[in-house]
């Protein structure tokens, strides 16, 4: 997981939204948002499981996610409007 996520998405001021995050492997991922207000920072396993979390957006937001030392494997994500 040395690329991780990076990503400031294009989405509408006032509107909230919901993140689902997987990663599959070994080890786990850390997920953190910019403003720290937008959403709560997590730590994912990588075990296949899905984290949900609700975000508004109240400025452009980012999004990062990173694998934590010796993690390994993929991360899959997707933003819809609620």
């Amino acid at each position: 997981m040395t690329d991780g996520i990076h990503t400031e998405p294009t989405l509408s001021k006032g509107k909230t939204y919901l993140l689902a995050l997987t990663c599959f492997g070994t080890g786990s991922a850390r997920m953190a948002f910019t403003p720290a207000d937008t959403g709560t920072d997590t730590t994912v396993p990588c075990d296949q499981s899905v984290v949900r979390q609700r975000i508004t957006v109240h400025k452009p937001l980012r999004l990062d996610v990173d694998g934590t030392t010796g993690s390994t494997g993929v991360i899959a994500w997707q933003i819809g409007s609620i």
